[in-house]
């Protein structure tokens, strides 16, 4: 039996393989797309590491997370950032030990110094002056590793004040400060550099 369309004459069979063939290429589409967000997905959560988590928590699904990610990406890739001079290195390695050396006589002082010294490193690297949040989020993106410390140790500072941290809080917060400062001291590796790309 013979088919018309649109002028040409099909057999059922030719109608039959037709189908057959539309229906693999839809199967091969849609298993490149599943296959590509995997992909993505993977990169994302080898880069972001624990981030990666918390947007997906924030956001509600893994796909509007990795939009944030990405608009994170770039608009850190466009910050006129920079590693530090020799002479600066030096001068916050110093202050460093002197908020260091506080903590035992005032701790919740130190940690307070050693959270404006990571904003203020941050700052002449080249990072903008902004919430914590956004400056968490910059971070993030070139510094996954420690952004969680940050997250952690910055909850204690603005912790509110009848809740009064504990000294092993505060020396944990330290300890994760100290991680954040000697990871911004560090030049940048170029497959952080490629990545913010």
């Amino acid at each position: 039996m013979e088919y018309q369309f649109m002028g040409y004459g099909f057999t059922s069979t030719q109608l039959i393989v037709a189908a057959v063939v539309l229906v693999v290429l839809i199967l091969v589409a849609v298993g490149a797309y599943v296959e590509r967000r995997k992909t993505r997905t993977l990169a994302f959560r080898n880069r972001f590491g624990s981030e990666y988590a918390r947007a997906v928590d924030k956001h509600g699904s893994a796909s509007k997370a990795e939009a944030n990610l990405s608009e994170r990406e770039t608009r850190v890739a466009a910050l006129s950032t920079r590693e530090l001079g020799i002479t600066e290195r030096e001068r916050f390695v110093t202050e460093w030990h002197t908020v260091q050396s506080r903590f035992v006589d005032h701790p919740r002082v130190a940690v307070t110094e050693a959270d404006d010294l990571i904003n203020a490193l941050l700052k002449t690297r080249g990072y903008p002056e902004a919430g914590f949040e956004q400056r968490a989020a910059d971070l993030s993106v070139r510094y996954p590793r420690v952004v969680q410390d940050y997250r952690q140790a910055h909850s204690i500072i603005v912790r509110p004040g009848q809740v009064e941290a504990t000294t092993e809080e505060l020396r944990t917060a330290m300890i994760q400060y100290r991680n954040i400062f000697d990871e911004l001291l560090q030049a940048e590796k170029p497959s952080q550099a490629r990545t913010a790309a």
